[in-house]
């Protein structure tokens, strides 16, 4: 690890002077320009910015599916500015889960089974995966509908699912990019209280990139991001 890097046993994420760029021909369009944050453990913290100012690229490169040009990132006291697209991938896996606008269930899999799906990629027990599966989708209010396939439930229902997805491997961090961008306000409602409650439950680390100020005012500290930049910080 960096020597400047100091171990904080309260801090999640720690990102320093971050600079994002891509190259079009002989242009570059820098998306974001020497970002800096730190996120504590346990803390439920929201992004929020207009299109285009790099909420979604902060929360990709934070969650090790994205690099960047300049600066560092720890996660979990493990600095992930050297490491491969491999080392990367075992990383996230083993401490992170992800949560898009997009349910992306598999078609073809009952709601119990997209549940279970991370559990058995970890070569968990089809026993024991079913198991979990079926008692984190009875805290979702989903049991009823386990055994039915995502074109038979509606589109909060499958968010809800792709939430117990999601959360069955218990991450360390959650990283929720516009989760409820597809559902009205009372679906909205209940998938954030699900969520953040299992967080709090657990002590989880969750961040969330929205437009939604109904749900930015839920979490402990909205991030303002513009033009690639921080703007503000607030503390709820």
């Amino acid at each position: 690890m960096n020597d400047t890097i100091q171990s904080n046993l309260d801090t999640a994420i720690k990102a320093m002077d971050i600079v994002k760029q891509y190259g079009f021909g002989s242009s570059t369009i820098t998306v974001l320009n020497n970002i800096s944050i730190t996120i504590n453990k346990g803390e439920i913290v929201s992004i929020v910015g207009p299109s285009g100012a790099g909420k979604s690229t902060l929360l990709n490169i934070i969650g090790c599916l994205d690099t960047f040009q300049h600066g560092y990132v720890q996660v979990l006291d493990q600095d992930i500015s050297p490491f491969s697209y491999d080392e990367l991938a075992t990383f996230r896996n083993k401490h992170i889960g992800f949560i898009f606008q997009m349910h992306n269930l598999m078609p073809e899999f009952t709601a119990l089974e997209n549940t279970m799906m991370p559990l058995l990629i970890r070569r968990v027990s089809k026993k024991e995966a079913k198991h979990k599966a079926f008692e984190l989708l009875e805290n979702f209010k989903m049991a009823d509908r386990a055994g039915n396939k995502p074109a038979e439930l509606s589109g909060g229902e499958c968010q809800r699912v792709a939430v117990a997805r999601a959360l069955i491997t218990q991450p360390d961090i959650i990283l929720a990019d516009e989760p409820t961008g597809n559902l009205d306000r009372k679906n909205s409602d209940i998938l954030i209280e699900l969520l953040f409650n299992d967080c709090k439950d657990k002590g989880s680390t969750a961040v969330v990139v929205t437009h939604d100020q109904t749900i930015a005012a839920k979490t402990q500290r909205i991030i303002t991001l513009i033009d690639g930049m921080i703007q503000s910080e607030i503390m709820n």
